[in-house]
Order: structure tokens, then sequence, then C-alpha cells
């Protein structure tokens, strides 16, 4: 299928891939015939701003091929890329169960956070945090991702890396795909549709293309965990200082659905539906994440338009997307009116007579109640978002080698965000604390002496057994989190690049231009929302802000050496970029390669940044009264006056004060593809990133820690008064903290035609990537914590040492066979506790696909993620973002071209 080898050709090709491709000049090369000897005239090169033939890209970089994202048959973009070694899978519909950015699909980098890796679409920013939802997958062209800081030619959020998705604008005539996938459990089934058209107009002058894709994935419910193998294990305290996996931890947690007495005479006994009182049975407790899906359910659309016309010398375009996501699913189990309730009265009149009595025969008087309350305070997501966005530009020649670009782009986000059946406190106490009065049942602060309490729209609520309480009730206890924000960008900029001159080793090549953005956020929460009246608050207070920044930047490529197989270039880039809040700061990169026959050698260095987000700046304060430690008490206990545990103001929320955070990225290697062993080729590259005044919400103990270790920052944070004695505490959004990361990249690939060794059409190929994570560490000020090699637990946001792919193909022009294996290094659950069994397997996940041209127009396709149906490890909480909870998967698709 030549059209899967032409995209593999950019998978496969010479490690140092972001560079402009030019046609095969060997007439030996028995691959020279085929539709991967060439490529397009030129090709974006996401880790510069300098697009020259015949330039390796001192950054590295690798590239997805459009038809390998169409086999993969994920649900997206990103979770086709989130399967490659150097992504830290923290937000997809696995790990979106449990909280808001389900229908939400960023790509990360290197474990350090989604804000730190800059996403672009045809090299320009979008609207939409980097939702890759709204990009149609039947549009895309290629994705490059660059594993290296390139703040210099992009701007902020470039720290830990880039992914730019190329869509393929010069599209002709009319695809059509289908597809449908379900899993072996015969849950998790989701379709895809999707269409494309292109045409010419004016004889060539013009071309128009249109495309669109929706998916409808019915995502994993409740019943889907209960049917999964690792469904209800645990850590066990052995009560030794020691702790231990466990497959079923049930019974560790005495909480049913119906409530569990925890106290007095009757403790240990447990609410039938009805009401009733029996001792616990096998089966009956349960844990707060025993409520969780699997996998979040979606309805995705992303579309894309874009038309160009060339008059006298230039090209001008205009484009415009459109995209929507759905996403409605239960959530967790509300704590706050469902964990634990105290105080239930001994005489509360939903107790049956009989019960009131055995609690009067052991003389009590009240008792504790544990319940999981499903059936009144089972959350429920519901989320809508909308993109639309629109871009003009221009492109062309100024003669020479002299070329210049410019654009204009106004995008805008929509988001509507519902948490159904949250506990509202204040009526879920008041409902709880039932009496009768005249042989009715109501609630008590409409009984009592005290007619200020009254609340006439009280209903009493019945918490013992599930099912118990009415609608009634429900409704009074229960209310409807929201949140309706609204997000724009507008950008601006203008590129010009050229050869100004030459050196004795070549043309030196500069690319010079201005970039302006402006961002704005607005929010509105509901009227329960502001005033805090929820138990477990999600949203709280409304936001609006923006800022602008106008940046300059310039690069420029400087050939050193042309000395027969040598071959030394220098690269250099610098970015100005002045923030309408926090003011001017510098970032720039500076790398070189040196190649020597089939040997490059390549190195850079570079200062990143990234801007705080409008959430970190203006974010709503909120004040907070209460005791404190002091964790800078040194030298201060001579004062008699001063006290290390006072009672102080806290300010939490956004900070304007913020400034940008500042990331050191060194990277180098080489790779290497020798003229002897023809088609193979290989990397290895080195990466250290060190972010400094990282963005973090500390708490007042992170402060107080920070401040005694000599962190300036944050001691401008704490207000003491005359005898050291601290007052207030500034716990905003803060430049307190630090990330580090270091490892290796690798990758080896090797294609050849199958003649080679028998008289048969296709073409062979082996493409195997792999990443070293030696650390992952942050540094909050008060804990210092290095996450790699922690697999087990997804809170303490660890990655394995070890990550790899090995994708084995074969394609010809009417069969396409592929089997991938993604293999997930071993490594300890937790690095907190001592778990004596702590200690997780690698495992290995093999993926199968098959492609099969029916004729010119038509191809059928097939694939099996996991097809040995591997499990996870075991599953204590949400899930880990490295491991596959679904299991076996089966997809078949269609597409059809004319």
């Amino acid at each position: 299928m030549t059209g899967s080898i032409a995209s593999f050709a950019l998978l496969a090709g010479t490690p140092a891939l972001a560079q402009v491709v030019e046609p095969a000049e060997s007439d030996n090369d028995p691959l020279a015939d085929s539709d991967t000897a060439t490529a397009p005239a030129a090709i974006v090169v996401t880790g510069s701003r300098i697009e020259r033939a015949g330039f390796d890209q001192p950054t590295p970089t690798t590239i997805l091929g459009g038809e390998d994202l169409q086999e993969a048959a994920t649900v997206n973009i990103q979770q086709a890329l989130n399967e490659l070694p150097q992504t830290y899978n923290s937000v997809s519909p696995n790990q979106s169960i449990a909280n808001t950015s389900s229908g939400t699909a960023p790509v990360e980098l290197r474990g350090l956070g989604t804000a730190r890796t800059l996403t672009l679409v045809n090299g320009r920013r979008f609207v939409g945090d980097n939702n890759l939802n709204f990009v149609p997958t039947n549009l895309v062209d290629r994705v490059e991702l660059v594993t290296g800081g390139a703040s210099a030619a992009w701007g902020s959020g470039a720290v830990a890396g880039v992914v730019n998705i190329i869509l393929d604008d010069e599209l002709e005539g009319l695809t059509l795909g289908a597809q449908a996938g379900i899993s072996s459990r015969g849950d998790g089934g989701r379709y895809t549709i999707d269409g494309s058209f292109g045409t010419q107009f004016a004889g060539g002058a013009g071309h128009f293309m249109i495309g669109a894709e929706y998916l409808h994935d019915e995502g994993i419910g409740i019943e889907g965990r209960l049917d999964r193998p690792w469904f209800g294990a645990g850590v066990v305290n052995l009560g030794n200082g020691e702790f231990e996996l466990q497959p079923d931890v049930n019974d560790l947690a005495p909480f049913t659905f119906g409530g569990t007495i925890l106290s007095s005479s009757l403790a240990g006994q447990v609410f039938r539906p009805g009401g009733a009182l029996s001792a616990p049975r096998d089966g009956d407790f349960f844990s707060i994440y025993d409520t969780l899906i699997v996998g979040s359910p979606l309805d995705r659309l992303g579309s894309y338009a874009r038309l160009t016309y060339d008059v006298g010398g230039a090209t001008l375009w205009a484009d415009a997307t459109f995209g929507r996501t759905d996403v409605d699913q239960p959530f967790l189990t509300d704590p706050a009116g469902s964990v634990l309730v105290s105080n239930i009265s001994a005489s509360n009149p939903f107790l049956s007579p009989d019960i009131q009595q055995q609690l009067a025969a052991g003389g009590d008087t009240s008792f504790l109640l544990g319940r999981f309350s499903r059936d009144t305070f089972l959350m429920q997501f519901d989320s809508e978002r909308e993109t639309k966005e629109v871009a003009v530009g221009i492109e062309g020649s100024l003669g020479g080698s002299w070329t210049y670009d410019a654009h204009f782009s106004h995008g805008e986000l929509d988001s509507k965000n519902r948490i159904h059946n949250s506990s509202v406190t204040a009526n879920f106490l008041r409902a709880i604390n039932a009496t009768e009065v005249s042989g009715q049942i109501v609630c008590a602060v409409n009984a009592d002496a005290d007619p200020s309490n009254d609340d006439p729209n009280c209903v009493p609520y019945n918490p013992f057994g599930e099912g118990a309480a009415s609608l009634e009730a429900i409704e009074y206890v229960t209310g409807t989190q929201m949140s309706d924000s609204v997000s724009k960008l507008d950008s601006a900029a203008v590129r010009l690049q050229g050869d100004p001159f030459s050196l004795w080793a070549g043309p030196v090549s500069i690319a010079v231009g201005a970039e302006a953005r402006w961002e704005e956020r607005t929010e509105t929460v509901g009227e329960l929302d502001e005033a805090y009246a929820f138990g477990t608050t999600l949203y709280g207070d409304p936001l609006e802000g923006g800022f602008s920044v106008k940046e300059g930047f310039f690069e420029a490529l400087v050939p050193l050496v042309r000395a027969g197989l040598l071959e030394v270039d220098v690269n250099g880039a610098a970015r100005y970029s002045d923030y309408s809040l926090s003011g001017g700061i510098w970032s720039w990169k500076l790398g070189g390669t040196a190649r020597y026959g089939d040997l490059l050698l390549r190195a850079t260095r570079s200062r990143d940044i990234r801007a705080p987000s409008i959430g970190n700046l203006f974010s709503a304060n909120s004040l907070n009264i209460r005791p404190i430690v002091d964790s800078d008490s040194e030298g201060r206990g001579s004062n008699p006056n001063y006290n290390p545990n006072p009672t102080v103001t806290i300010l939490t929320g956004g900070n304007l004060d913020l400034v940008p955070e500042v990331g050191m990225t060194s990277t180098i290697g080489g790779s290497y593809s020798p003229g002897f062993f023809q088609g193979f080729s290989m990397s290895v590259d080195y990466y250290s990133i060190e972010i400094d005044n990282a963005i973090a919400t500390p708490t007042v103990a992170d402060i107080t820690a920070a401040c005694a270790a000599g962190n300036a920052g944050a001691c401008s944070q704490v207000v003491r008064d005359g005898d050291g004695t601290i007052t207030t505490v500034f716990a905003t959004t803060q430049n307190i903290a630090q990330f580090k990361t270091s490892g290796f990249d690798f990758e080896a690939s090797y294609r050849m035609p199958v003649s080679r060794f028998v008289d048969a059409p296709g073409t062979l190929s082996l493409r195997a990537l792999a990443t070293y994570v030696d650390e992952l560490i942050s540094d909050t000020g008060s804990n210092r914590t290095d996450t790699a090699g922690v697999v087990g637990d997804p809170i303490q946001y660890g990655i394995p040492k070890w990550r790899g792919n090995l994708r084995l193909g074969y394609d010809s022009d009417r069969l396409g066979l592929n089997a991938s294996a993604r293999y997930v290094g071993g490594g300890e659950f937790d690095n907190e506790r001592t778990i004596v069994n702590g200690e997780i397997d690698p495992r290995v996940y093999l993926d199968l696909g098959v492609q099969f041209k029916v004729s010119e127009q038509f191809t059928l396709s097939g694939t099996v993620k996991n097809a040995l149906d591997t499990d996870p490890p075991f599953i204590t909480t949400t899930y880990s973002p490295h491991y596959d909870v679904v299991g076996r998967f089966y997809s078949v698709g269609v597409r059809a071209h004319f």
C-alpha cells in the first residue's frame, strides 16, 4: 500500500528527521522507484524557523505519519502520540474518570505537565487548551515531535518540546472513511466517520479543501470496572511499618451503599434495603473508587476548511476550524455527603422501633454511620466544549533566496461544565437531623425552639438502607455545580527568511520575525458555587482576565566546514518576549551539527520559558484563618513572645506578580546511517531539563519550609510581626517550585525490499523507539521527590525508567501488515511506603493491524489492540497512565477515495 509506505518513510528515515527531504539521487537504490523515495519539496521544520534543503536539525525530532495515525485506530491524535516513549499519558479517557478534564486531549512530553508542551497546528497556536479532540485525524499529513526546548523558535510553553500537527492542505479528490470497534468484553464500543474533499480551480491557481471527522465513544461504565480482573485491589497496612498489595481489600473499608454503623453497641451492623440491620456479608463493603468508570464516553467533531489562491508570485490563504466535544459521565460518589456522617440520633424516626430499642438498651444516644451514597451523591459530569477559529495569511517570494509569510488568526473556546448530584453541605446537615412531630417526620431545625434556623424547604433525609431517601429529600440535599467560560486568542505574526551572504562553507541563512498574541478568559459560576455551598467545591469563584505579549525573534544557520565528507553547521536563535503583566524576558538556543559521511553528531543548549496562564494570574483570591506550624523557626525561639504555632490569615488564589518559568535544556547525541547497510539508521540522544521558578500552588508548609531553605521568593510571601511570629501567609500561585529530568532517547529503523531475499513484491520495515528516564524530580520547597521508576500510584506522577516501542511492518500495493510491541518498564509501586510486594513487573502490549486494498478506490483495515489481553498491575485508586485497563480491543474500518 504505497500511501502507507510513504508515511512510514517519514517514520523510519534517518533519525535526523526534521529537515527538508529531497528525492533520492541514486539510480541503484532498490527503493528509488517506490513512493518512499520522494517527499514534498519542503517540509516544515518544527525545531527551527529556517527551511533549507540539506540542513541537519540539531534538535532531536520524531515524526509520525498521517496514515499511521489512521492505522492506529485510536480515539484521537493524542492517544496515538501517548504510545510514544517520550510522552506522558496524563490526560486520556482512562485518566479523566475522576476529574473535569474529560473531553480534553492535550499532549505532555517528558512528564513535566501539559502546560510545558507547546502544541501547534500548521505551525500556529490554536485556542482550546491544546485539545487535540478538535483536530480531525483524517486530515493529518504528519505530526512532528521536537523533544527539546524550542522557545526561541516558538515562544512560551516549549520547555519540554513542541508537537506540530501538519495538515494535508493539498489533498485532491473525495475520501470517505468509517471505523468501528469494541472490547473483547463487549463494552467500550465506538465508531468514527470522516470525509474530506479537495480540488483545484482557476486553472490551478486556486485550491479548496474541507474535511471533518465525527467520533462516538460509549466509554466503559462502572459495570466494566467490576468485570475486570484487577477490580478491588488495594494497599493493606500490615501493622509493622510495612504494607502489602492485595487483590481484594474492600473488607478493609467498612462502608456500604446502605450504611454501616461504626460506633455504639451495634457497631459493625449494616443497613439493608428497607432499613433492616444484619451482620455484614461477603461483597457488602466498597471503596469510594468502586463507583469509578473505566473510560470516559465522548462525542467529538473536528472540522477544517482551507482556501488558497496564487496571485502575482504570492499565495493568499484563509482557513477555518470548528470543533465540539460532549461528555456525560458518572463521577465519584461525593465524599462530602457519603463517607462519614456523625451524631446520628439514636431516636432518629427513620430507624425502626426495634433498632431504636436496641440502641437504647445499649445506652447509646447517637452513632456514627459510614455510607457511600451512590443513590444520592453519585456525581454526574456533563461538559460541552466548542471551538471556532479563522485565520488569513499570505506567503511568497521576494526574489532570490528571500521568502516571507504572515498571518492573523482569531479563535474562541466556549465551555459549559456541570456536576450534578453534588452535596449542598448546609442542606444535608439539616436534612440528616430528623425528628418526629405529631406523627410526621420533619427536619429538627423546623421543630426546635429557635425560629431563626428554620428552613421551610427542608425535607428530612433517610440514610438507612440504599434507596431509602425520598426524591424530594434528594432534590433538597443536592445541587449542580456549574461553570461557563469563554477563552479568546488573537494572534498575528510575520516572518522573513533568506541568505544575506555566503561564507567559505556556503550561504548563511537567517530568519527574522515578529509575533503578537492577545489572550483573555471569562468564567462565570453558579450562585451556590460562588457561595461555596457545596461540600466538594470544584469551581468556586468567577474569573476574568487577560494579557498580551509582543515578541521578536532572530535565527541564523551558519555553515562552518565543507571539507570532503566533513560538514559542520552552527544554528543559533533568540527571542525577546514582552508580556503586558510581567515585562520582558529572553529565550535563546545554540546548537550545532557535525556530519562525517554517514555519522551525524548534534548538540543544543537552550533557555526556554513558560509564561503564567490566565488561571494562574487571575483566579479569585479567598481568605482563611487557621492555626499553622512555622517550619522556619530556627533562631526565633530566644524571643519569649515568638509563637511557632500561630493562628494566621492565609490568602489563596491567583497572583498577578507571577513571572515566566525558566528552563535550561541540554541535548547531545547523534545518528548513524551506514552506507554499507542500506536502509538502516540509528540514533542516541541525551537530554537534561531543569526548570526554575516553576509555577505551583504551595501549601503554607511548603512556603515556610522553602523560606527556611533560603528561598527569598518564599520568604517574601510570609508576613511576621515584631516578635517574628507569622501573621499572614500568601499561599497564592507562586514561582516557588523546581523540576528536573534527564535521560536518553534511542531510535533505530530498517527498511528493505522483500526482493532482496525472495522474488516477491513489497517492503519490510522495522522501527524501534526507546526512552530511559534517569530522574524526574519535583521540588516544592518542602518536599523533593524523584518519581522516575515509580509506576504504580498515579497520585505520585511517576514515570517508568524504560519505555519502548517496536514496530514491524510489511507493505505492498495491495496488502499491509504490522505488529507493534509496546514495552512499559517495571519499577516501584510507591516510593514513600515500604510495600513488601511493591516491585512491579514490566508489561508488554502487542498490537496487530492489517490493511487490504480491495481496489483502487477501496481499502479495508482491521486492528487488535492489546492482542494478548495483558492486565495492568494492581489498581488501588484511579488508573496509572502507563497501563492499558481496557483489555483486548478490536477495530475494523473502510476507506474510499475517488
